[in-house]
């Protein structure tokens, strides 16, 4: 199930687990003027006798003194590691680059608590009268609004813009101002009060009274606020609880050595968490066959009762995850960063060397020494991250057709089964088996095709597994087309399948004699290809975007969905019989000319490197050790001094 189409669900947390408390240790690097240090006094290499029992080097913070380009007044213990690196986690040399297997680190347990927020999703559609449920031994679906396929599809359409254009807030918000478990939570809190909104509008006697449109609106832009609170920051909170994100050498108990590689743990953190999130969707399973023969009350309070358990899990979760503080100035240096770039290539974008102006050393080269009256604040290090999370971005646009291939558009899929012999079936079932697709998809990738590849060290690259994700798409975008086609050859309404006005056909059954399960391939396609297109963006958005707007790079990312929901809203007059064949086909043409397009313009980054050292997070045990003991020191001075902050990192 993409993120997208999740919104259409509204699941079950899973079971809370502990984890570890520990967040990222600050070394103080004096830098004041009379500070000098001459490092030929110091030993090219330590000896054995001096060094701290872990085997890091006591002479480490050397290498992070006499950088010109990379002034800092705080340096991370863990990015200031020389050669000698912690000898429980060497790093591999060259050779070992070459010969050595690739496999994943343990994930954290405090990772799979949070994947519990997405199961928090519900943006449940209904239309036709009564509270819902048709006349049993029908062919008619589920429905309480009776407003039609058009009006229906505009307002999913409407629900998926807005819940993915406030990610943009949401992801400001979390890494300038709160924070981002605090935001998750106040996106967890509203979400539940359009939960009660929702169960109130289905109530029978509202329904029935006709007054059920009110609170369906108001719970319908309530939920979609919640939803884009809180989504632009679960990913970034679930990998940050990942500490070794460098690749180190290790020996398995069979005695093979191998390489503990962050970009497979990461994505294998990934899987799990797309995994996870398509195990709380299939529960929708329930509430569909709900809205089918009791109505939408039972619907929307089933997974509403589940949901409610959310907020105590955070809560409880709350003191042992791994938090990163917000900070005021976040964006300031890369949006200085963006605008010198622009300026001095007269807004050009895609120009040889775009980013060299806005490099520091340049600006020194050239005689610029300060921007806005004070020392240029961030390094060359900082362009590099710009310029990568550039790419990433211009990666992400093609998803603005690939979304609209994945299902089709709006709810076209669950109107398309509407016209075909469903036997008792809800219209919208076979929506359930994109979760189901997933669930079984994604243990197969993680635990058994991509060890197989890396083992036999066959290189299935992020451009490649996305470009294999597009082919999926468009192939199921064909096969939605041709089954439409079929539909209108049999439909006792031809090629008015959908009755006047697409409010149901009326001559004979009134649907298409196809049985709805025809839709498999469709759905199953599009569901696979899920998990190489849109796992592998959650990675690039993570990887690629410098640590202090991990949020807004997901946000970016998210803001695809909008983009599609917008393209989607501009056809919708057009999504009308005789002409549904091509809201099917249309994208799915669209979509493999880019996926060629797609291929050779960045395939380069296949090989690229997956994430820049200076933001990767490296904690050992021995640092982890010394950080809960501050942490226990710095609880009992809060005990004993009645004060103490909450997202903070050890000093």
């Amino acid at each position: 199930m993409s993120a997208r189409r999740s919104l259409s669900y509204l699941m079950p947390p899973g079971p809370q687990q502990n984890t570890r408390n520990s967040d990222v240790g600050i070394l103080h690097i004096s830098n004041s003027p009379g500070f000098k240090m001459e490092p030929s006094v110091f030993a090219t290499s330590v000896p054995p006798e001096v060094a701290e029992p872990h085997g890091r080097s006591s002479y480490a913070p050397i290498d992070a003194i006499g950088q010109p380009d990379h002034d800092k007044s705080l340096v991370e213990a863990h990015d200031i590691r020389g050669d000698d690196d912690d000898l429980e986690y060497p790093r591999p040399t060259e050779e070992e680059m070459t010969s050595l297997r690739k496999v994943s680190d343990k994930i954290p347990a405090s990772s799979f608590v949070l994947c519990a927020v997405e199961f928090a999703e519900l943006s449940p559609s209904c239309w036709g009268n009564g509270a819902g449920a048709p006349p049993k031994g029908s062919q008619q679906t589920a429905g309480a609004l009776n407003k039609g396929e058009q009006f229906s599809n505009a307002f999913v359409l409407l629900f998926q813009f807005l819940a993915y254009v406030i990610p943009i807030f949401g992801a400001w918000w979390a890494d300038t101002r709160l924070g981002r478990y605090k935001v998750i939570a106040v996106g967890v809190l509203v979400c539940g009060i359009a939960h009660l909104v929702l169960i109130f509008g289905a109530i029978p006697s509202v329904l029935q009274g006709g007054h059920a449109m009110a609170p369906y609106l108001i719970g319908f832009f309530i939920l979609a606020f919640g939803a884009g609170i809180f989504k632009p920051n679960i990913t970034p909170t679930i990998l940050d609880q990942y500490q070794h994100q460098r690749q180190f050498v290790k020996v398995l108990k069979s005695g093979e050595k191998v390489i503990v590689d962050p970009e497979t743990t990461i994505q294998r953190m990934m899987l799990i968490f797309y995994g996870l999130i398509n195990v709380g969707a299939f529960f929708a399973l329930a509430t569909t066959y709900s809205e089918k023969d009791v109505g939408y009350w039972l619907a929307y309070l089933t997974p509403g009762i589940i949901y409610f358990l959310l907020p105590i899990l955070l809560i409880l979760n709350y003191k042992r995850t791994i938090k990163i503080p917000p900070s005021d100035s976040a964006y300031d240096n890369v949006f200085a960063v963006i605008w010198i770039a622009l300026k001095k290539n007269t807004w050009r974008l895609g120009r040889k060397g775009f980013w060299d102006p806005a490099r520091p050393s340049v600006m020194r080269a050239n005689g610029i020494t300060e921007w806005r009256g004070n020392p240029i604040p961030w390094d060359d290090n900082l362009v590099d991250d710009v310029q990568r999370t550039f790419s990433a971005c211009q990666i992400f646009l093609y998803f603005a057709v690939y979304n609209n291939n994945d299902g089709g558009i709006g709810s076209v899929a669950t109107s398309q089964a509407a016209t075909m012999t469903t036997n008792g079936a809800p219209n919208d079932l076979l929506g359930n088996f994109n979760p189901l697709t997933i669930i079984v998809t994604i243990p197969t990738l993680s635990y058994v095709i991509y060890p197989l590849l890396r083992r036999y060290k066959i290189r299935f690259g992020r451009i490649s597994r996305i470009t294999f994700g597009f082919t999926l798409a468009w192939i199921s975008g064909i096969i939605g087309a041709i089954v439409q086609w079929r539909i209108y050859e049999t439909s006792p309404c031809g090629w008015h399948a959908g009755g006047p006005g697409l409010t149901g056909c009326t001559i004979g059954t009134g649907v298409s004699p196809l049985s709805v399960w025809l839709q498999i391939p469709n759905v199953a396609l599009g569901a696979i290809s899920e998990c190489f297109c849109w796992v592998t963006a959650y990675e690039l958005a993570y990887a690629r975007s410098p640590k202090s707007m991990r949020s807004l790079v997901m946000a970016i990312f998210l803001f695809t969905n909008a983009l599609s929901a917008a393209l989607g809203e501009a056809i919708t007059p057009a999504i009308r019989d005789p002409h549904l064949i091509w809201v099917w086909a249309g994208p799915a043409i669209a979509l493999f000319v880019l996926t060629i397009h797609f291929y050779f313009t960045f395939r380069h980054l296949d090989n690229d490197e997956f994430m820049s050292e200076h933001n990767e997070t490296f904690v050992t045990n021995h640092e982890k050790k010394n950080q809960a003991m501050t942490k226990g020191e710095e609880a009992g001075q809060t005990s004993e001094g009645g004060e103490g902050g909450d997202e903070k990192t050890a000093a």
